[in-house]
């Protein structure tokens, strides 16, 4: 006889956020999730998971969760909570919530969100109906993406490019700013198959990265400088008779302009401010022209600087000018996203935001919070959902002086008591994805993901729609948007008649699990090899007159120039680095290194960087600095040493290596600062500035110096 229980499945999607976007199982026995594992059926993740979520199951059960509402009974920051019921918190939440109302007006409250769930119902807009019927002040998200999506919209419009997939009929292959390998991780192995049809793989990246360090050919630019990169291989295409004149006169605008003002990035010139030598720029351009087709993968990290937007337009143009549109695997790849039928305004709601509303973005909480900002009425309450800012925002020191005002009234809903859910004044448990409904878009493939409830929520853990629809009730609101249940708020949101879904329903999401969008397959894509790009032109647009710049994050599903900001300039070019030596010399005389901040291996930006077995893999805070500057400072393999600048300082161990260049040293983010041998984390040194275009981070435009700590 078999005593063994009898195991239950369900069809799970990963809620981080990462471009694979896995499709997943989740076994559950005796109502106990006891294995998460990627499908197998499916053609991205076949089967496998990444090193984050591959015992995702008994992350789940992590003794250090939070499994019920807790109240702060120490002074902030003191992580000392005393629980309460839910109904106590709901209650506290909206009282203090309608005290702020009455003495300084519904703008007084902000809530704070980003991708730590990247769901329709419980991702980062998740609250988005609740806090625009409150009157809050908007919370513009722009961590990540916006700079790139801006110029992306601008040049091809919003077009998902080349399917992922594709790539294994491409026989050049550029990763340009993306470490594949522990961000992007199942679309190697497609990397790896045109490998051994006879592709190159190119990697462009200021480091060597892991995937740099698997690729063919590796092209280090000196950081910040890709922009005048593009433009010198743009030059190099023009000079050399290297463009496709038949495709690009019947489908783009503007390459008489952009040819000329490419003849200021002669070779001398783009090697002495890239570092990249000119016979390598030269033979670049000339493989990546003939080597067809040939195709782009572009990292989100190009954006990362004050000259983003003009750099990622620059590259959108160079796949146009070889005409490599024209065949399968043939393009660029920058989101797919923009192809999903998601009836964004269902979702959050604009509708609901009165006239006049302000918005603070979410790179600036720090000054939003300490009155740097000089906000009229003050920030007096704060719910933060999805995010960890005082690990993943910029100028986390600012943060900190923030959420410890006596006066914040803060709450967030969180898995464990973060760096930021430590100053908190009402902390409310979440659920896990094994624990609640939802639907799954995806920025790195074509495929829309369920994800089903497989096991109750531990403790009292809610869900971020069900913890809206509790406080929609408290505050008296009775819109039908606030008494939907979680599926049925994924069903509310997906436009099913779309070409997109092909009469697919939501039954074929319960019997498989994943549908690839009615977009073309991998094998037959070719979304532009006659143009039709979905810019006013219908055409690639090297050049747009008139433009104004405007925030185009991911969730904006429309071509639009908003009349505001300042002007765009109308070709693709290069715009220096904030801080480099070269541009601020003064800053350099006492901060005299750029940092780049990757994305951690084993973490996925803070989420699991709590964990001992994470932490352990990963490996503590390093600080990758090359030989000479080792040697300058007296730092040798293994030291303890402070990175730091006037904004702020961590501390980690140094590793030297040939990998980074001189000038340059790299501290991968997520670790939290609580959890170090400091106070501090990598964005304790990261500027609020914006980039060039769409308000995007300039996490990769900073000086600092290092010390070794004795």
């Amino acid at each position: 006889m078999n005593d063994q229980p009898a195991r239950e499945t369900f069809f799970g999607g990963c809620p981080h956020d990462c471009p694979d976007t896995c499709a997943m199982i989740y076994e559950v026995e005796d109502g106990k999730l006891v294995e998460v594992r990627g499908n197998k059926d499916h053609p991205m993740t076949r089967g496998t998971l990444c090193v984050k979520l591959k015992d995702y199951h008994d992350h789940h059960y992590n003794p250090d969760r939070v499994l019920y509402p807790l109240r702060r009974s120490g002074p902030k920051g003191s992580r000392q909570f005393t629980r309460i019921s839910w109904d106590e918190a709901i209650a506290e939440i909206t009282s203090r919530w309608k005290d702020i109302i009455a003495e300084y007006g519904s703008q007084a409250i902000m809530p704070y969100s980003y991708l730590g769930n990247e769901g329709l119902v419980q991702g980062l807009t998740a609250g988005d109906a609740f806090f625009n019927k409150l009157g809050s002040t908007v919370n513009e998200k722009t961590f990540c993406a916006s700079g790139s999506s801006t110029a992306w919209l601008l040049t091809v419009g919003p077009t998902g490019g080349v399917d992922p997939e594709s790539f294994v009929h491409s026989k050049y292959i550029v990763i340009w700013a993306c470490n594949s390998i522990s961000t992007n991780l199942h679309h190697w192995p497609f990397v790896l198959e045109a490998r051994k049809r006879g592709a190159k793989i190119v990697v462009i990246d200021a480091y060597r990265s892991r995937t740099a360090k698997q690729a063919d050919w590796h092209i280090m630019p000196k950081p910040g400088t890709d922009g005048a990169f593009a433009m010198g291989v743009i030059a190099a295409m023009v000079d050399n008779g290297l463009v496709d004149r038949e495709w690009v006169d019947a489908h783009t605008v503007g390459f008489e302009e952009l040819a000329e003002r490419a003849k200021q990035f002669t070779p001398a010139y783009v090697e002495r401010v890239t570092g990249v030598p000119a016979a390598d720029v030269a033979r670049f351009a000339h493989d990546f022209a003939k080597a067809q087709p040939s195709v782009i993968r572009m990292g989100v990290a190009l954006e990362r600087h004050a000259g983003g937007g003009q750099t990622i337009r620059a590259v959108c143009a160079i796949p146009a000018l070889a005409g490599s549109w024209r065949r399968v695997g043939g393009g660029l790849l920058q989101m797919p996203l923009w192809e999903f039928p998601v009836d964004w305004q269902r979702v959050s709601r604009p509708d609901f935001i009165r006239p006049g509303t302000r918005v603070v973005n979410n790179l600036q909480l720090g000054q939003a919070l300490t009155g740097e900002m000089k906000l009229d009425p003050p920030i007096m309450g704060l719910y933060v959902y999805n995010t960890n800012p005082v690990s993943q925002a910029p100028q986390t020191n600012k943060i900190v002086k923030g959420l410890s005002r006596e006066d914040l009234f803060f709450v967030t809903a969180e898995h464990f008591v973060t760096d930021t859910a430590a100053y908190a004044d009402i902390v409310l448990p979440a659920t896990m994805a094994g624990e609640h409904d939802d639907m799954m878009f995806s920025w790195g493939h074509f495929y829309l993901t369920i994800n089903e409830k497989a096991i109750p929520p531990c403790g009292e853990a809610k869900s971020n729609a069900e913890i809206f629809r509790l406080l929609a009730a408290g505050m008296g609101y009775d819109h039908h948007q606030f008494k939907m249940g979680d599926m049925e708020l994924a069903e509310h949101y997906v436009k099913w008649d779309a070409p997109q879904m092909a009469g697919v329903g939501m039954e074929h999401f319960r019997k498989h699990g994943y549908f690839h969008l009615a977009v073309g397959t991998p094998d037959d894509r070719l979304p532009h090899a006659n143009g039709n790009f979905p810019t006013p032109s219908g055409k690639v647009e090297f050049m747009v007159k008139d433009a104004k710049n405007f925030v185009a994050p991911p969730f904006r599903m429309m071509y639009e120039a908003m009349q505001s900001g300042e002007d765009v300039d109308p070709l693709p070019g290069y715009v220096p680095p904030r801080e480099s030596p070269e541009s601020d010399a003064a800053r350099a005389a006492n901060y005299p290194l750029n940092i780049i901040s990757p994305k951690s291996h084993g973490f996925l930006n803070s989420c699991y960087a709590n964990e001992p077995h994470k932490i352990k893999g990963q490996g503590e805070q390093f600080v990758m600095l090359s030989p000479k500057d080792a040697q300058a400072r007296s730092i040798r393999e293994g030291d303890p040493v402070r990175v730091f600048n006037d904004r702020g300082d961590f501390e980690g161990f140094a590793r030297v290596t040939d990998d980074v260049q001189e000038g340059v040293i790299v501290a991968t983010l997520g670790y939290w600062r609580s959890l170090n041998r400091s106070d501090g984390s990598v964005n304790s040194i990261s500027s609020d500035a914006f980039c060039s275009l769409g308000r995007a981070p300039t996490f990769s435009d900073n000086l600092v110096q290092v010390t070794r700590v004795n």
